[in-house]
């Protein structure tokens, strides 16, 4: 991964594993050929990382909705996202927190990735990451990164360009960074230092002058400025109102083997969603999540995002209505046109050619029948596929009808003939 990324000085960022919270699972994820309507394989080892957005797994765990479903759940926290793409590739987890790009990468075997087939029936979240600048900046850019640019060519000239990290290639975060820079005139290959960062490294390495910017979920930009280094550009939904996010992911093989199984998770993860989207529940929520075997940053540090109280570190402050969902408006509908975006964002910067079956490939990822026989069997009544187009805070209108048209229309990009 760092040799595809470019990132042969990554091993000079402060970083540390982060220790998993439990042993791996008792299941490696074979069937255990369990009859009647119970799920096929009860033990379950569930993967996330240290995001606000690890919530509904998280809470299905602690408040015993998977038990209810008759899964035994563990979860383990990774060190990053490629710990966990590997702990569910080799069996050591069985379904898995993860960013949206993530299965989509895998099953195409993107960025000399081991190419593995992983399905996405569930969307965990909507909205709640950030786009984070270093104190520095404060006062010389806002929302529009256009005023980066000038800042970001004298550094590029001074043979020091600005180092802007993400947490996963062609994971979510580094699309809203790479986005973020084109809008701005940026040129992410070119103009700046891409570097990978696992999301709880992001706040120390800001810290020690190893960053300019970072794109991450929750706690972690709040905590940026809770700690008086950085400030907050953008939220990514001030990018992309209502945008996907986390997905629960599971080995396209365990899926086929396990269908009882991953809706029994499914119905687990709707009952923790709901009851997420009650704010009343917010502050025990964050209580809940906030522990070290979790996310490991103070419950404050964390409730206030969540409750749409978004001060972003310059002196703007505003209410805002689009902050983290987990169940409201069709959040969990794994709809093929947010796998079609992803792959024309992979289109524009060189991740693959031409002739990409945009919705071929979606198909294959995102697994709506999954979803909708869960809900049904749950008389749940969800709102169902969309392919409606979405707006970006550029001005640019993603039609899902018409991927290679968006992809290929950039005044920025890395298209590969």
């Amino acid at each position: 991964m760092l040799k595809a990324t470019g990132l042969a000085g990554a091993a000079a960022l402060l970083g540390g594993a982060l220790a998993g919270c439990d042993s791996k699972a008792d299941s490696k994820g074979a069937s255990t050929g369990g009859g009647g309507d119970g799920p096929e394989t009860p033990n379950l080892n569930f993967g996330m990382i240290a995001l606000t957005d690890c919530s509904p797994i998280v809470i299905a765990h602690e408040k015993g909705l998977f038990k209810k479903y008759g899964i035994n759940s563990k979860v383990t926290k990774g060190a990053s996202w490629s710990a966990i793409r590997d702990g569910l590739s080799n069996g050591d987890i069985q379904a898995t927190h993860m960013l949206l790009g993530m299965p989509i990468a895998s099953t195409m075997g993107l960025l000399d990735a081991p190419k593995k087939s992983m399905v996405i029936p569930w969307l965990l979240n909507r909205n709640g990451q950030c786009i984070s600048l270093k104190s520095d900046l404060r006062g010389k850019v806002g929302a529009d990164p256009k005023a980066l640019k000038p800042i970001a060519d004298a550094a590029k000239a001074a043979g020091k360009p600005l180092a802007c990290a993400m947490t996963f290639p062609p994971g979510t975060h580094a699309m809203w960074m790479r986005y973020y820079l084109g809008a701005g005139g940026i040129h992410p290959d070119k103009d700046v230092s891409l570097i990978v960062v696992p999301p709880a490294q992001m706040v120390a390495n800001m810290k020690i002058g190893k960053m300019d910017a970072f794109c991450v979920g929750e706690p972690w930009n709040a905590r940026v400025i809770a700690d008086g280094i950085g400030f907050t550009s953008v939220s990514t939904q001030d990018m992309w109102p209502d945008h996907p996010e986390k997905v629960c992911a599971f080995t396209a093989e365990f899926a086929e083997k396990n269908p009882k199984t991953v809706k029994a998770v499914l119905k687990a993860l709707h009952e923790a969603s709901v009851w997420l989207d009650d704010m009343n529940n917010r502050p025990e929520q964050c209580q809940i999540v906030s522990k070290a075997t979790y996310i490991n940053c103070p419950p404050e540090i964390i409730l206030g995002r969540l409750q749409g109280h978004y001060d972003y570190g310059d002196g703007r402050k505003k209410e805002d209505p689009n902050y983290m969902i987990f169940s409201k408006r069709n959040c969990n509908y794994p709809q093929y046109k947010y796998a079609a975006w992803f792959i024309s964002q992979y289109r524009r910067w060189g991740m693959v050619g031409p002739g990409v079956d945009y919705m071929g490939i979606a198909k294959q990822v995102m697994r709506p029948d999954l979803y909708e026989e869960a809900m049904k069997e749950i008389g749940y009544a969800h709102g169902g596929a969309s392919m409606t187009s979405e707006t970006f805070f550029d001005g640019k209108v993603f039609d899902p009808a018409n991927p290679e048209a968006y992809a290929t229309g950039f005044e920025i990009h890395n298209l590969k003939a």
